[in-house]
């Protein structure tokens, strides 16, 4: 009994070594940054993200460092001089949910020659969360890579106070996002001492595993998502509420996050950054005089819509107003999801303002 205490005791202090060691060393940093993509398969066109892996070939992964060694960009640090490089964040709707990856906005932008003879080449960051701090967070990776343009298309559902770090990639990011907002360092409850030790980063590292192990796949079909033959459409028909978020009729300013807009615009520095107002499904089913879709009632948006407006105009910020430019026939399976003819239109709306930039220089 003694000898099984002892190497019981013995096994304890090993765990605890160990576990030392992999805090210390940190080695899922450096294997993060790691990838067979852009090497024996080609970059992914967009970030890793979905729920059914089986066929999409593809998932969420939390680490940043992993998704963008996935990601072609990776792959982009050497400019050529004819050149135009733009970066899109922004969310689903950008990052193109029902989509193939060459109908996203971003892909119908690519290729396209600007009036000084250079030609774009849009990568896409967009990533399916509704959050200007997760905007925040891949624009400022983005800034990394020498970008000429970015793309910052966004709607009011990103700016309630509630929505910023209530997102799994956030939470997986929480010691970046910490750095970039010291000001909001409280962690979320739910992130345990477990989930940042060797156990808890166990799932890490076999995230990785599987990211690499789906390149395959990926290589040689080119989905990264799954495309159901039947969804439900986007709702049109609605409830007679006039909330948002709890809040009826139009919004107080103290209840969005304006400071984490002004704050990327100024991450950007001399980088020139087109704000888009999204389009969106606006209904003409019931209640459609109370509420313009799903997400908003009419005072709610206007109210923030105006304010977009004004602060847009005041701070010398580009803002392309597209949030009535499309049909109901034109989005899928939500009030901001739209099909891929409609991407088409829309990359032609913001190539003109492209080249409205570039002609006359970013407003100021």
């Amino acid at each position: 009994m003694k000898r099984l205490f002892c190497i019981s005791g013995l096994i304890l202090v090993f765990l605890v070594i160990l576990a030392g060691i992999w805090q210390f060393a940190q080695p899922l940093n450096a294997l993060n940054r790691v990838s067979l993509y852009n090497s024996i398969f080609p970059g992914r066109e967009r970030l890793p993200f979905g729920e059914n892996p089986q066929k999409a070939y593809n998932f969420s992964i939390g680490s940043l460092d992993a998704a963008f060694a996935s990601h072609k960009i990776n792959a982009a640090r050497a400019k050529d001089p004819q050149e135009f490089r733009i970066i899109a964040i922004g969310d689903s709707s950008g990052w193109g949910t029902l989509l193939h990856p060459e109908e996203t906005l971003c892909a119908r932008l690519n290729g396209r020659t600007l009036s000084d003879g250079r030609i774009t080449r849009c990568y896409n960051l967009a990533y399916p969360t509704l959050s200007l701090a997760k905007d925040y967070l891949l624009l400022n990776r983005a800034m990394d890579y020498d970008p000429d343009l970015i793309i910052w298309p966004l709607t009011l559902e990103s700016f309630p106070n509630d929505k910023q770090t209530a997102n799994e990639l956030i939470r997986s990011n929480w010691d970046e996002y910490r750095s970039l907002f010291p000001e909001n360092a409280a962690e979320p409850q739910d992130v345990t001492i477990k989930e940042k030790s060797i156990w808890g980063e166990r799932r890490e590292a076999a995230d990785w595993l599987r990211l690499q192990l789906y390149g395959l796949m990926w290589a040689g079909t080119g989905i990264d998502q799954d495309y159901p033959e039947e969804y439900p459409a986007a709702q049109v028909d609605l409830e007679a509420d006039n909330s948002y978020h709890g809040i009826e009729g139009p919004l107080s300013e103290d209840t969005l996050s304006w400071d984490i807009l002004v704050k990327g615009m100024k991450r950007a520095g001399t980088t020139p950054v087109l704000l888009i107002n999204e389009p969106m499904l606006i209904s003409d089913g019931e209640n459609s005089k109370i509420r313009y879709n799903y997400y908003y009632p009419r005072e709610a948006y206007d109210s923030w819509h105006l304010d977009l407006i004004k602060r847009a105009e005041e701070n010398g910020w580009d803002l392309l107003d597209l949030w009535n430019s499309l049909e109901i026939s034109d989005f899928t399976n939500s009030a901001i999801h739209y099909n891929a003819e409609s991407a088409l239109r829309l990359a032609d709306f913001v190539f003109a303002e492209i080249e409205n930039i570039i002609t006359n220089g970013p407003l100021s």
